[in-house]
Protein backbone atom coordinates (compact mmCIF):
# COMPACT_ATOMS: atom_id res chain seq x y z
CA UNK A 1 0.00 0.00 0.00
CA UNK A 2 1.18 3.25 -0.97
CA UNK A 3 0.91 6.71 1.07
CA UNK A 4 -1.59 8.04 -1.21
CA UNK A 5 -3.94 5.32 -0.54
CA UNK A 6 -3.38 5.58 2.87
CA UNK A 7 -4.05 9.13 3.03
CA UNK A 8 -7.84 8.56 1.73
CA UNK A 9 -8.39 6.22 4.14
CA UNK A 10 -10.42 7.80 7.43
CA UNK A 11 -8.63 9.96 10.19
CA UNK A 12 -9.49 6.40 12.57
CA UNK A 13 -7.76 4.59 10.49
CA UNK A 14 -4.75 6.24 10.50
CA UNK A 15 -4.78 6.87 14.31
CA UNK A 16 -4.44 3.33 14.22
CA UNK A 17 -1.99 2.43 11.52
CA UNK A 18 0.30 4.91 13.37
CA UNK A 19 -0.19 3.30 16.66
CA UNK A 20 0.36 0.28 15.38
CA UNK A 21 3.56 1.11 13.37
CA UNK A 22 5.24 3.02 16.78
CA UNK A 23 4.28 -0.47 18.32
CA UNK A 24 6.44 -2.02 15.53
CA UNK A 25 9.26 0.15 15.92
CA UNK A 26 9.39 -0.13 19.84
CA UNK A 27 9.10 -3.67 19.37
CA UNK A 28 11.84 -3.63 16.56
CA UNK A 29 14.01 -1.83 18.85
CA UNK A 30 13.78 -4.12 22.05
CA UNK A 31 12.51 -7.84 21.56
CA UNK A 32 12.73 -7.60 18.10
CA UNK A 33 16.41 -7.83 17.92
CA UNK A 34 16.58 -5.21 14.68
CA UNK A 35 14.59 -7.56 12.46
CA UNK A 36 12.70 -5.93 9.76
CA UNK A 37 10.28 -8.35 9.47
CA UNK A 38 8.40 -6.97 12.34
CA UNK A 39 8.52 -3.80 10.44
CA UNK A 40 4.38 -2.68 8.35
CA UNK A 41 6.36 -1.42 5.80
CA UNK A 42 9.41 -3.89 5.58
CA UNK A 43 12.11 -2.05 6.37
CA UNK A 44 13.49 0.88 8.47
CA UNK A 45 13.39 4.29 6.37
CA UNK A 46 9.68 3.22 4.49
CA UNK A 47 8.47 2.79 7.80
CA UNK A 48 9.58 5.82 9.27
CA UNK A 49 8.28 7.85 6.10
CA UNK A 50 5.26 6.67 6.57
CA UNK A 51 4.36 7.49 10.06
CA UNK A 52 5.84 11.16 9.12
CA UNK A 53 3.20 11.60 6.50
CA UNK A 54 0.80 10.04 8.99
CA UNK A 55 1.51 12.53 11.47
CA UNK A 56 1.27 15.62 9.22
CA UNK A 57 -1.55 14.68 7.80
CA UNK A 58 -3.49 15.37 10.51
CA UNK A 59 -4.42 19.73 11.05
CA UNK A 60 -3.04 20.94 14.42
CA UNK A 61 -5.81 20.56 16.33
CA UNK A 62 -6.02 16.60 16.21
CA UNK A 63 -2.31 15.81 16.23
CA UNK A 64 -1.84 12.34 18.74
CA UNK A 65 -1.49 13.06 21.96
CA UNK A 66 0.25 10.23 22.17
CA UNK A 67 3.32 10.58 19.75
CA UNK A 68 5.06 13.72 18.64
CA UNK A 69 7.30 14.51 16.20
CA UNK A 70 10.00 14.94 17.58
CA UNK A 71 9.42 10.99 18.68
CA UNK A 72 9.06 10.34 15.70
CA UNK A 73 12.66 11.68 14.45
CA UNK A 74 14.13 9.66 17.81
CA UNK A 75 12.58 6.54 15.76
CA UNK A 76 14.59 7.74 12.77
CA UNK A 77 18.16 8.32 14.50
CA UNK A 78 17.54 4.46 16.53
CA UNK A 79 16.59 2.52 13.38
CA UNK A 80 17.92 4.58 10.37
CA UNK A 81 21.36 3.85 9.47
CA UNK A 82 23.22 7.44 8.69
Amino acid sequence: MNIEDILKHSEEFRYRLLSRMESDCKYYLGYGNRCKKHLWAGNEKKQIGIMKELYNSFPADKKPEWLTYRQILSYETRMVEQ
